[in-house]
Parts: C-alpha cells; sequence; structure tokens
C-alpha cells in the first residue's frame, strides 16, 4: 500500500515522517494540520497525499513506523538469554529509557498517540497496540526460570498479575499526564516500577 513512499530515498521519508511527527506531537490527531507537515517537510500538499490517501492514513502508517521501530532496537539490546524474570523486567526498563532519551520526539508522538481518543483513529491503534503487546509477551516471557518461584506459586497466574500491575501502572502514568497536561517524568515513573518489582520478587520468589 506505501510502496510508493518507501521508495523514496531515506533523506525524503524521514524529512516527511519527522514533520508529521513532530505535528502529531504537539496537536494531536484531530488538530494537526496537513498544511504545516507539509511545510515543515518542504513538499506539496499534492505530493504528500500522493503517498498517503489523507491525515488518518499518514497517522496511523507512523504509529505503526514507531512501533516497529522501536521494537526493533528493542529486541536488539535485550538478554533473552537472562532467564530470572525480574533481572528480565529491569532490562526491559533500562532499555525502553535509554530508548527514550534517544528518541524523545518519537516517544512523545507515541505517548501522545497512546492517549488519543478521536473515534477515527482510536479503534486503529487499539488493534495495533493489542498486536504488539501479545508478541512482545510471548517473546519476552520465554524461557524464564520457574525454579525461583515458591513451590505453591501458580506461575502462570503470578505472570499474569505481574503483566497486567505492569501495564496498570502505565495507563495510570499517562493518565496523570493527561489530566495535569504535564510531561511524564519517567525517571520517577521508572523508579516507582522498580518499587513494584522489588515487592514481587519478594512476593513470589524463594
Amino acid at each position: 500500500m506505501f510502496s510508493k513512499f518507501l521508495n523514496l530515498s531515506k533523506e525524503k521519508q524521514e524529512r516527511i515522517l519527522n514533520a508529521a511527527m513532530k505535528e502529531f506531537a504537539q496537536k494531536g490527531f484531530e488538530n494537526a494540520s496537513t498544511n504545516e507537515i507539509v511545510k515543515e517537510a518542504d513538499i506539496s500538499k499534492g505530493i504528500l497525499f500522493h503517498y498517503f490517501k489523507n491525515k488518518k492514513q499518514l497517522f496511523l502508517f507512523l504509529y505503526d513506523y514507531c512501533v516497529e521501530l522501536n521494537i526493533n532496537e528493542f529486541y536488539g539490546k535485550i538478554n533473552l538469554d537472562e532467564r530470572d524474570l525480574f533481572v528480565r523486567l529491569r532490562q526491559i526498563l533500562s532499555i525502553k529509557f535509554e530508548l527514550m532519551n534517544r528518541h524523545p520526539e518519537m516517544f512523545k508522538f507515541l505517548e501522545v498517540a497512546y492517549m488519543e481518543d478521536s473515534l477515527n483513529v482510536k479503534n486503529e491503534l487499539e488493534s495495533t497496540n493489542i498486536k504488539f503487546t501479545k508478541s512482545a509477551r510471548n517473546k519476552i516471557f520465554e524461557g524464564i526460570d520457574i525454579s525461583k518461584f515458591k513451590d505453591d506459586i501458580d506461575v502462570k497466574k503470578a505472570i499474569n498479575i505481574i503483566i497486567w500491575s505492569l501495564q496498570k501502572f502505565s495507563e495510570q502514568v499517562m493518565e496523570r499526564a493527561k489530566l495535569t497536561s504535564k510531561e511524564i517524568d519517567y525517571d520517577k515513573a521508572f523508579a516507582e516500577a522498580d518499587e513494584y518489582i522489588e515487592i514481587f520478587k519478594n512476593n513470589f520468589y524463594k
């Protein structure tokens, strides 16, 4: 579907995507202006709509692009040979923090997109998130050392509790930022998440 765009030079692709990322991150989907995007990218609106049928298609392409880029970088860094669940979770937090520092504009866009409530894109965003979350969960928790769990613990249920808790924690962090119109304090958020991980470890491990 996007073969024409993907055949562009890398420089031109990045110029268009960076311009769109900046506009969507600042204004959200509904208020973002394609006029501002083409102005920032130094292209005509006709050229933009030659590659993307409309603003919605551009937004969803950009979201998928950013998610996949970060996932590829993430799996290039994580050591899945590490079998201790909580060491692996801390490793995940560390890598996420590193990626956020390296790509602040991209994560700002992903943060805004995650909280996007426009009915024009909400269902598609949720579908993408479910697909990537399921895939990531299967890979991240594969091969962990279950012998470290207490003998009377149902390991599968324990892992579910950990996943659900950390997912809910992430949602609350996002929601607090949305309600207060403030950027997320990632240092504070990860320090708090690490406290939860320590509680899980004390309660579930031998």
